[in-house]
């Protein structure tokens, strides 16, 4: 019973396939190659478009976007400062509700004016409205693909206190630089990996377009693209792993937060350990070595340096988890380390096993705990009368 303590933890089993990262295999099965798939199929029922003429289009106005409108010979009734409502209406007092939706600057001025001269308010005359851009709100953008967080995220917004017709006045014009796609990608947690920065996808309405981001990894350009609302984003994956993704860029998270437990020697608790809130978030990039040292599980006693690590990740193609098992000691010998070295991802789960001389350590010092007390039983039976 007490060698059964002997072992360390147990060799974890995976599904065929569960497997994406080249260094997550063990040294004598790291065979596997993989070829990008870097074609992607168009998005059905769009028609595409170059991206130059895309972004050429008038973006049209958002829910929140604020605007100054001038009426022609309005003493100050009309002739104010609106904030586009939630439902994309510009409401101005004593006038039926414009919808903006789907309409630039320009063609809800020209509504404008239809209305004020439907209304016998102004004569029909040019322009008799003027309608300038104050600030650009946030607008939601669908992201989906190749990132780690798919859903609805918002880019563009801004706090109170920094709104243009709050804090300077009178003004007109705005570039919300934050409503672009990289921004998009952010706001959804980054491209992952396997992401084909190379060919994004805008969705805008029945058109598309194909958008070049890799220049942002490679530092060689900064193509970006402004969205508009109501843009799709789709970030094709290439179903390969891409080191030179693993680190922070403008389109990759700059860190991640990792689950950490080093429950037994050289520490008996994640406290002891050192194990808090800023351990457990590290740089994007970090490899399991790395992540095992920020858990002190690398270090101390000679008796405990075949300690064992798990790693539990998640196969993003198809969300099948992953674990792994390695001998600390040996990861720190081998010249070739690298390649059983897995990178860290957002979400992933480390713990740490003592090494066998301790877990037969531990159980001699069982036995012995068992065993004075029953000695001590002995002892006193035997000096009774």
């Amino acid at each position: 019973m007490a060698l059964g303590g002997c072992a360390s933890a147990p060799t974890p089993e995976n599904r065929d396939g569960a497997l994406w990262m080249p260094q997550q295999w063990d040294a004598e099965s790291y065979q596997r190659q993989c070829t990008p798939d870097m074609t992607p199929p168009p998005p059905e029922g769009k028609t595409y478009v170059p991206m130059a003429q895309m972004r050429a289009e008038p973006a049209s106005l958002a829910p929140g976007d604020r605007l100054s409108v001038d009426v022609l010979g309005d003493p100050g009734d009309l002739s104010r400062m609106y904030v586009i409502d939630e439902l994309g209406r510009l409401a101005l007092p004593g006038l039926p509700v414009i919808d903006t939706t789907g309409r630039s600057i320009a063609e809800v001025e020209a509504r404008l004016s239809d209305v004020l001269v439907a209304e016998q308010l102004v004569r029909p005359l040019p322009r008799v409205a003027a309608v300038s851009l104050v600030e650009r709100a946030g607008i939601s953008i669908s992201v989906r693909g190749a990132i780690f967080n798919e859903g609805t995220v918002r880019i563009g917004e801004r706090p109170v206190e920094s709104r243009i017709g709050q804090r300077d006045g009178p003004t007109a014009g705005d570039a919300n630089l934050g409503r672009n796609l990289s921004s998009a990608i952010m706001a959804a947690a980054g491209a992952r990996p396997d992401a084909n920065l190379g060919d994004v996808r805008v969705i805008r309405g029945d058109q598309w377009t194909s958008v070049d981001l890799s220049g942002l990894i490679q530092g060689t350009s900064a193509t970006n693209m402004r969205l508009a609302p109501g843009d799709r984003v789709e970030v094709p994956s290439t179903h390969c792993f891409d080191a030179a993704l693993v680190r922070p860029t403008p389109v990759t998270p700059p860190g991640i937060r990792v689950f950490m437990s080093n429950l037994s020697r050289p520490a008996p608790s994640n406290a002891t350990s050192a194990i808090g809130k800023e351990s457990t978030s590290l740089p994007y990039g970090t490899r399991l070595l790395q992540g095992l040292v920020t858990a002190n599980c690398v270090g101390g006693s000679a008796m405990n340096a075949h300690r064992q690590a798990i790693l539990i990740s998640t196969n993003p193609f198809d969300d099948t988890t992953v674990v792994i098992d390695r001998d600390i000691e040996n990861m720190l010998e081998r010249q070739d380390r690298d390649r059983i070295n897995p990178y860290l991802m957002p979400g992933d789960a480390l713990a740490c096993y003592d090494s066998r001389w301790m877990n037969v350590r531990d159980a001699v010092s069982m036995v012995g705990e068992a065993l004075g007390p029953a000695a001590t039983v002995i002892l006193i039976h035997d000096a009774a009368p």
